[in-house]
């Protein structure tokens, strides 16, 4: 269990890092027809999805700037959330592993 928390919170650190690096690229106003820049652009904007247009400012890039956010925050969150209970499961098993015993004539 401790292993698949430690899986699923680099993928979400890697999926909040992706959504952070488009919004500074946004807001610096980085050249899009950079292939590097317009993937990194391309992959937060897929991230963000369901969080577009959640709040409408007449800035575009402040726009954009919160809506990503808002998605970052929420995949933190929501990391979090299931690495917690992903090693409270582990914890809680190992409190009902039983114990090694020594019978009386092992040293």
């Amino acid at each position: 269990m401790l292993l698949i928390a430690r899986i699923v919170r680099l993928v979400g650190g890697i999926v909040v890092g992706l959504i952070v690096i488009g919004i500074v690229l946004v807001v610096l106003g980085a050249n899009e027809s950079n292939q590097i820049v317009s993937w990194f652009h391309d992959t937060a904007s897929w991230l963000a999805q369901p969080f577009k247009n959640v709040f409408h400012l007449k800035n575009a890039k402040a726009n954009t700037g919160v809506n990503w956010g808002l998605a970052a925050v929420v995949y933190a969150a929501i990391t979090a959330l299931i690495v917690r209970l992903l090693v409270s499961a582990a914890a809680g098993a190992a409190a009902r592993r039983p114990a090694f015993r020594r019978r009386v004539g092992d040293y």
